[in-house]
């Protein structure tokens, strides 16, 4: 198996640039996954969100989720579990509305530090939009406004903790699943390892690293993209020791955006539509009965909607 790829995107400025846009493109049409080092964001920025977030969990999710394990009687299950995930998760929304003051619990300095982490995530998502219609060979800015809708894109935080599990072979940290959006951009532990994607029919590590930013794509992009970038089934093991954090954020179409495969591509490839066109927002109320199902059926169910439905043009800014 080849080495998991990782981009130093420092090198971007430099001679090295057309080399590293070559790793990102082979990232995306082979792994769907790649790990981003020297991203612009300041690891005293990162320390001090990863500080903040573990002491939100001991000060006030720790006990709930203890109290939710010895509810379901999780600690002593002799079969495997498959309608349940061994997470302690809460969500922030960022756009097109923020909701980060509105959460209980969070104290503001958490508050505070996490709306500018956001606010970085949100500008190195649609940095590498552009790399990818770069590498894509679609006019600049095109994805950011496929994903536009007539409210700009949705862009959301999911907080998760991964407590110590006393049956890790019995109970998955998170079932494998493909994401339903656009860009995923995940701060991880770096101590506590977990997250896995499927590769060639095998379970590949997600190497946890200091001060990396892991990307990864969603269904839209293989919409968007007419498959020549996929989606990735991934997962999270869950560990007898530690207690692993993962920040994702969603970069995410509008929930009215209309998507659908760029035309440049389908005439490039000379070959048909193979991917459905519709809204975003139908896309994700069939995801959220099917999320850990195999992707291929909700396109197909996406197909049929379309011959029912007439859209309209993709809304532009």
């Amino acid at each position: 198996m080849e080495a998991f790829p990782i981009i130093d995107m420092e090198k971007l400025n430099g001679e090295e640039r057309a080399a590293t846009m070559e790793v990102i493109k082979d990232a995306c049409e082979n792994w769907g996954f790649f790990e981003l080092m020297n991203h612009g964001i300041s690891h005293e920025l990162m320390d001090t969100v990863e500080m903040l977030t573990k002491g939100h969990y001991k000060k006030c999710m720790e006990q709930r989720f203890k109290e939710m394990v010895a509810n379901k009687g999780l600690e002593a299950v002799q079969s495997e579990i498959n309608d349940l995930d061994w997470e302690s998760t809460f969500f922030l929304r960022h756009l097109p509305v923020s909701n980060i003051f509105e959460i209980p619990d969070l104290e503001e300095d958490y508050r505070k530090t996490m709306k500018e982490f956001a606010e970085k995530l949100e500008k190195l998502a649609e940095q590498l939009l552009d790399l990818l219609c770069e590498n894509l060979e679609l006019e600049k800015g095109y994805l950011k406004k496929a994903f536009y809708g007539s409210k700009g894109p949705t862009f959301g935080t999911k907080v998760s903790n991964y407590p110590p599990c006393p049956c890790p072979e019995l109970i998955k940290g998170l079932r494998a699943h493909t994401d339903a959006g656009g860009l995923i951009l995940l701060f991880q532990d770096d101590k506590v390892s977990g997250l896995q994607l499927l590769k060639d029919g095998e379970w590949v590590d997600v190497p946890p690293m200091k001060h990396s930013i892991v990307i990864n794509l969603g269904d839209q992009l293989e919409v968007i993209t007419n498959g020549k970038y996929k989606s990735v089934m991934h997962r999270v093991i869950a560990q007898p020791d530690g207690n692993r954090m993962s920040i994702a954020s969603f970069y995410n179409p509008g929930s009215d955006a209309v998507i659908y495969p760029a035309p440049a591509l389908v005439e490039k490839e000379e070959q048909k539509q193979v991917y459905p066109k519709f809204v975003f927002e139908d896309y994700m109320k069939l995801y959220a009965g099917l999320k850990f199902q195999a992707k291929e059926p909700r396109f197909k169910a996406m197909k049929a909607m379309e011959t029912a439905v007439n859209l309209g043009p993709i809304a532009t800014v």
